[in-house]
């Protein structure tokens, strides 16, 4: 599998949006914090495609845990966000708005249930549910909201 000089410059690139779009906007939640890395990560995967959206959304979520003092959260993460950029790459081809929908629940789903294994108890993981819930909702309408707004730059 090679990757060609652009495109390791776009992945590179594109992995700093993902860790800003994580970083800077950070909205405290239990066990962690909400923010937009998910709408950068799927704006990433419609603009670039499946393997810039992955490793994208796996170096800069993984760097925002880094960076930001959840170490221990960098293996879950890499486990989630590359699934998530899976499912929403996949379906995609079928429906936009169900794509968004089932990579969001599972992200909140994913982190649930390592809060539970990382903390020791399923009721401290559940506690961070409903904010990776709204967290979901925000970037699924994020994505929705500036995909439709800029389409000609999306559309592949």
């Amino acid at each position: 599998m090679k990757i060609s000089t652009r495109e390791a410059c776009e992945i590179a690139v594109m992995s700093a949006v993902v860790f800003i779009a994580t970083f800077v906007p950070k909205i405290p939640i239990p066990l962690g914090y909400a923010h937009l890395g998910d709408a950068a990560i799927f704006l990433v995967i419609l603009k670039f495609g499946r393997r810039a959206g992955i490793l994208s959304a796996v170096i800069g979520s993984a760097l925002a845990d880094l960076i930001g003092g959840f170490a221990i959260w960098i293996l879950p993460t890499i486990l989630i966000k590359s699934v998530m950029a899976e499912i929403f790459y996949r379906l995609d081809k079928v429906h936009f708005i169900m794509a968004l929908s089932v990579s969001c629940l599972w992200m909140a789903i994913g982190y649930t249930i390592f809060g539970a294994i990382l903390y020791g108890s399923l009721e401290v993981g559940l506690t961070s549910l409903p904010g990776l819930l709204i967290e979901g909702l925000v970037n699924l309408a994020a994505t929705i909201f500036i995909s439709f707004s800029a389409w000609k730059f999306f559309k592949r």
